[in-house]
């Protein structure tokens, strides 16, 4: 038997608002845009054709939710992108002013750089050693 995350939902304020950072500030994918009714959508975005994952752009709804918004996890850094071009990368997301909460760091496991989504959400940017 063979398993592999496929989804994580990011709970976001605006599918559109949403789409263009991820799309445009991150160069990731977009892999579906579904109207599943008034006012729900099924939007998918990728970092990259092959990378096996996708991010679900979930608008939030409830207050529960509303709250969660870019603290999904307390503020601890939430999700974990790899890059096999660690310093054109971290150049683009500063090109297109994506916040950088903290430098490149070199650490046992790599180079390690903590940038923040458009609602606050932390990020791990890694390239492996």
């Amino acid at each position: 038997m063979t398993q592999k995350l496929a989804n994580v939902t990011v709970l976001v304020k605006d599918y559109d608002e949403a789409i263009k950072f991820y799309t445009e500030k991150l160069n990731f994918i977009l892999v579906e845009d579904t109207k599943l009714g008034d006012t729900k959508r099924w939007v998918l975005v990728t970092p990259g054709i092959n990378s096996g994952s996708n991010l679900l752009l979930a608008k939030a709804i409830t207050a529960e939710e509303i709250l969660r918004v870019g603290n999904q996890t307390g503020g601890r850094v939430f999700l974990f992108l790899y890059t096999d071009n660690f310093k054109e990368y971290f150049e683009f997301l500063k090109s297109n002013n994506v916040k950088i909460i903290r430098e490149p760091v070199k650490e046992i496991y790599g180079t390690v750089a903590v940038f923040e989504d458009l609602y606050g959400n932390n990020w791990d940017l890694i390239e492996p050693s």
